[in-house]
């Protein structure tokens, strides 16, 4: 806790209990909605509503504790920033999610940068296809 008391300190925060819980969930549960985050946080604090595990997720992604992917159809899912450096790889017949170092997309990041002048950030989105899992069904 005294870790995570710091990293909020050195950008201007104060840890408060409703950080710490929602901090403490993202990392626990890896990739997570926010309503999973709240499900989690719940399960020891019943009274946290929604709004404040949205508020909270804001505040964290932006002093760059958590980040947030768009991994499907609907809303964002949140993880540690300290875990982000990898690609999401999302199983189209399982739903299963698995990662990926982002050396794997080195090429592509590098093509888009020579052939259009463009830079991404390959974390942030999901790359969709088939798990090794359901290939060998």
């Amino acid at each position: 806790m005294i870790e995570r008391a710091n990293e909020l300190r050195q950008r201007g925060l104060r840890l408060t209990p409703q950080r710490e819980l929602v901090l403490r969930a993202v990392r626990e549960l890896g990739h997570a909605t926010p309503e999973e985050v709240a499900e989690s946080v719940r399960k020891s604090h019943p009274g946290i509503n929604l709004s404040t595990i949205y508020r909270n997720l804001e505040t964290l992604e932006n002093v760059g504790l958590v980040k947030h992917a768009h991994l499907g159809h609907g809303g964002a899912t949140y993880h540690a920033a300290d875990e982000a450096g990898h690609l999401h790889l999302v199983c189209e017949d399982c739903g299963s999610v698995g990662d990926a170092p982002l050396e794997s997309a080195a090429n592509f990041v590098a093509n888009l940068i020579g052939d259009y002048g463009f830079e991404t950030d390959v974390t942030h989105f999901a790359i969709y296809g088939t798990c090794a899992n359901c290939s060998k069904k």
